[in-house]
């Protein structure tokens, strides 16, 4: 999934860290966090009511659970929406778990791992008063297509039926891939093959159930019923989005779907990073999305430590290039990006090496598959890579795009409008001349910059953006955004931006996947070979992986991070 990240500088980190103490965590265990790793407090409802206040420059975009992909929204839908099953909402690594949720039990399998059976909880209703049903199940399976989703053709196109879903989403019926009982309350999804990954997909905000009415077009800012502690009251991009409590919810599994301890929570959005810093300062707000201004870190780190969290991410920044359009279709050139880039520059505008470590693999450290090597960094190649990248190499770099024939091409880069993005975007752009191109630079508003970069009617060549793992599971950096089934030309929701498609590759994946079934481990040494076989025709550049940062208001309680989906929202108090 996508986000936006927090900018801040290295010399206002040091006091931000050196003030906070402990506070750069893994686990959660940092200065202002209530949590502990691995369980989720009892609920105590002396301390549930008030109004917990986020604000944001902007919004996430369409409202809609079954289209949205960024962490901004992800992180609303944990406390409003459920699929059958969910990541464990609790502290630390134990999130990464999954656990049944409008199901009764994880499914039971059958035909060789081919055929998943879960049995509806009863009594469960959606915020507008209506009992859930399997038929909303099978609605919101067939949904998924029906509205294009991003993740539609990389999740869920194992689903028996989905192939002709993908061809004609308008028409959409999964009959045989998902058989519903409304006798017994039993659900029935028969795969194509087994699937290793398949409890993490039905856990994403994208396999949620929504009624069985929901329109079949993008919902936009209209808010459709959830099922969770809370439903949205209303949502305006331009100004706010409100959460109010689900006045149809109980809690039926405290590790799925927790009661939510404020009464509201409202999302303010057009407030300047340096505004969302003041009203936190203030109290006026209790957390923000934004970069916080480098020039307010020292202030805070000194100040303010215990209102501070800082943890490790499995995620990425990187730069996807278009390997269909000049002068990207060119591997030498995309090499060349890659030889030119000095990681360390982008870590510094990021914050400095304590928020981000400089990166050239595909999948980031710590993650299943993951390996260490690095063929574009002074004194390797693909031939002969190294274990990690040290520093640039910007010769290499202008001979390749000589012999590439490309030099002298214009090239448009295209970054969010904040001031982190645009930093490192004026630093690509001055890459780019150095090596002989003739660069611009495009910023586009954080509202549609995403999604205008995955259409390729846009034609961009060159983009920066970031990563951040939908489920701890090496397809879903590998597959999802360098996979032939994530390139969609002509849509806003073509998650392989670099439009990169190795139909040799594209086999091992999907093979690997199915390895994945019976020997992880074997997987994923495979999914490691993989990445380096992908990194050697550099369809992109990865710069850095980053670390999150929480600022929080001095009145917020109970903070639980999730290395799932970050902090939870609805578990925050502010009573």
């Amino acid at each position: 999934m996508r986000r936006s990240r927090t900018l801040v500088s290295l010399i206002a980190l040091s006091f931000v860290l050196s003030a906070c103490g402990s506070s750069s965590s893994d686990s959660g265990s940092d200065s202002n966090a209530q949590g502990q790793e691995g369980v989720l407090a009892p609920y105590d409802a002396s301390k549930a009511g008030g109004t917990l206040t986020l604000v944001a420059k902007g919004a996430a975009g369409t409202l809609d659970p079954h289209i949205n992909y960024t962490l901004q929204f992800w992180q609303l839908y944990q406390a409003t929406y459920d699929g059958l099953l969910a990541f464990r909402k609790v502290d630390g690594p134990k999130s990464f778990e999954t656990v049944p949720d409008l199901a009764e039990a994880l499914p039971e399998l059958s035909d060789g791992g081919k055929t998943l059976t879960f049995t509806l909880r009863k009594g469960i209703k959606f915020s507008d008063g209506r009992d859930v049903t399997v038929n909303d199940v099978k609605a919101s399976f067939e949904r998924i297509f029906k509205v294009s989703s991003p993740t539609a053709g990389g999740f869920y196109n194992g689903i028996v039926g989905a192939d002709a879903c993908l061809a004609k989403p308008a028409t959409c019926k999964l009959d045989q891939g998902v058989v519903v009982d409304e006798a017994t309350n039993k659900i029935v999804i028969n795969l194509t093959a087994p699937d290793a990954t398949i409890n993490y997909k039905l856990s994403l905000p994208h396999a949620v159930i929504l009624p069985a009415d929901a329109p079949s077009k993008d919902a936009g800012t209209t808010p459709i019923p959830t099922t969770g502690p809370y439903m949205f009251a209303s949502y305006d991009p331009n100004k706010e989005l409100k959460m109010v409590r689900n006045p149809n919810f109980t809690e039926w599994n405290r590790e799925s779907q927790p009661a939510g301890y404020p009464d509201e929570i409202v999302y303010q959005f057009g407030l300047t990073a340096e505004a969302q810093v003041n009203a936190i300062k203030n109290g006026q707000a209790d957390w923000m999305l934004d970069p916080i201004p480098a020039d307010r870190l020292s202030e805070i780190g000194t100040e303010l430590p215990n209102q501070i969290n800082v943890h490790t991410l499995t995620a990425m920044w990187y730069l996807p290039m278009n390997n269909n359009l000049a002068p990207f279709d060119n591997v030498k050139a995309r090499q060349a990006v890659n030889y030119a880039l000095d990681r360390n520059a982008m870590v510094k505008i990021f914050g400095g090496e304590q928020l981000a470590s400089p990166a050239c693999t595909f999948l980031p450290p710590g993650f299943p598959g993951h390996k260490d090597f690095c063929q574009y960094t002074a004194g390797a190649s693909v031939e002969s890579p190294a274990a990690s990248w040290s520093a640039p190499d910007l010769e290499k770099a202008k001979q390749l795009v000589k012999e590439s024939g490309t030099a002298g091409q214009k090239v448009g880069v295209v970054v969010s409008d904040d001031e982190v993005n645009k930093q490192m975007g004026e630093y690509v752009q001055s890459v780019l001349n150095q090596i002989g191109y003739k660069a611009t630079l495009k910023p586009i508003s954080s509202n549609i910059q995403f999604t205008y970069i995955q259409n390729t009617k846009n034609k961009v060549q060159i983009s920066v953006s970031q990563w951040y793992q939908d489920f701890p599971a090496a397809m879903d950096f590998s597959y999802i955004l360098l996979g032939c089934e994530s390139f969609t030309p002509g849509s806003d929701s073509s998650i392989n931006m670099a439009g990169y498609c190795n139909k040799a590759l594209n086999k091992r994946m999907i093979d690997a996947m199915d390895l994945g079934v019976t020997d992880q481990a074997a997987a994923d040494k495979e999914w490691g070979e993989i990445d380096q076989a992908i990194m050697n025709e550099a369809p992109v550049a990865v710069a850095f992986t980053p670390k999150q940062i929480d600022f929080l208001s001095a009145r917020v309680k109970n903070y639980n991070f999730s290395k799932q989906f970050y902090m939870l929202v609805s578990q925050l108090q502010v009573k």
